[in-house]
């Protein structure tokens, strides 16, 4: 037994007893429309394809870019073509068109000082939202950042999730998927995660519910009371 009463050799007893926490990227932790639907945009006028309406661009936010372009191109080359022209834009400027929604840092700080374990586990691809996640002053907090390949052979939740946790060797049971959207639900559910869908994002209560979603936070602050 140590002097301050927790088991001998234990180091961190407090961070092993605390779920480890999967965060969504894009409407979970930063506001992005900016950046990706500018992308997007930019990616179709170089295709040539009529850009749809805003409301439209914003509910394409979250899927796999291949999964957003696949509908529109239909053949492969061309989908692969319009994913380039948008990295080609984002790689300039997209990365940067970004706000941290208000909350989000003091709820991560303290879930952190909390013991629990942080990682993003998003569709965006992996080297893109790490060198976001680089330029944010709560960056360092995630022990790790899982993300999509770039030739797109891992890119849906369940996908992204089960790399996860392979990663951080952790169980299912031990773990939560935080996000916004549908597609962060049912990766929850495809591994036996517990889950909580975030309503200032681009999903929406119905969208989220609808997923199953275990429970729902408002705003950043209610995350470290579902999770206490």
């Amino acid at each position: 037994m140590n002097p301050d009463g927790t088991q001998a050799g234990s180091a961190h007893p407090a961070r092993e007893e605390r779920a480890t926490l999967f965060f969504d990227l894009d409407g979970t932790l930063i506001d992005s429309q900016v950046g990706i639907t500018t992308c997007i945009a930019y990616a179709l006028q170089k295709m040539e394809h009529p850009v749809p309406a805003r409301e439209t661009l914003l509910g394409w936010i979250g899927p796999s870019l291949r999964t957003t372009f696949a509908p529109l191109f239909i053949e492969p080359a061309r989908v692969e073509q319009a994913v380039g022209y948008y990295r080609e834009r984002f790689d300039a400027e997209g990365w940067r068109e970004h706000t941290v929604y208000p909350q989000v840092e003091d709820a991560l700080r303290t879930l952190h000082a909390r013991g629990h374990r942080l990682a993003v586990v998003t569709a965006k691809n992996e080297p893109h939202a790490r060198r976001i996640l680089a330029h944010l002053p709560f960056g360092g907090l995630f022990e790790d950042i899982i993300g999509s390949t770039l030739d797109g052979s891992r890119s849906h939740k369940p996908e992204l999730v089960g790399e996860a946790l392979r990663r951080l060797q952790v169980s299912p049971t031990q773990c939560w998927m935080i996000g916004d959207r549908r597609m962060d639900i049912e990766g929850a559910r495809h591994h036996g995660l517990r889950s909580i869908g975030v309503l200032w994002g681009f999903g929406g209560e119905a969208e989220l519910t609808e997923a199953g979603a275990g429970q729902l936070a408002r705003e950043p602050v209610q995350l470290t009371t579902l999770l206490a």
